[in-house]
């Protein structure tokens, strides 16, 4: 196993990796809407949608792997309302359409309104 670490997503804010790598594949945590350079959050669930899933692009490329190898998804959202406006942000960086959850969940870390894991082919 490898574990994965960039500068160009957050740092953990908890006890666990940002990623591993282990038997072809890349396991990534899930990304909430940080942005790495200065730990802000925008507001409103498009620019929230879009840094997330800018920080899981920046792990499955740290790990040598690329969008388009992404096999699986999770998605959290804080609130189902927000289902279509995440949608078209998502597709724009899942144009694999990899397999995919999402769900609404009661809270998320720092109040945030989305978060995304990724599971992807190790190059």
């Amino acid at each position: 196993m490898k574990t994965v670490e960039t500068k160009n997503a957050p740092g953990a804010i908890g006890p666990y990796s940002q990623a591993y790598v282990a038997n072809g594949f890349v396991f990534a945590s899930g990304q909430i809407p940080v942005n790495p350079a200065d730990g802000t959050v925008s507001e409103g669930i498009a620019a929230q949608a879009e840094q997330s899933c800018r920080n899981v692009k920046a792990i499955v490329e740290a790990a040598g792997s690329s969008m388009d190898r992404v096999v699986k998804t999770t998605c959290f959202l804080a609130d189902m309302a927000d289902f279509a406006a995440f949608n078209e942000v998502y597709a724009k960086y899942f144009t694999s359409r990899p397999a995919r959850s999402c769900v609404a969940v009661k809270d998320l870390p720092k109040g945030v309104l989305c978060e995304v894991e990724a599971i992807a082919l190790a190059d």
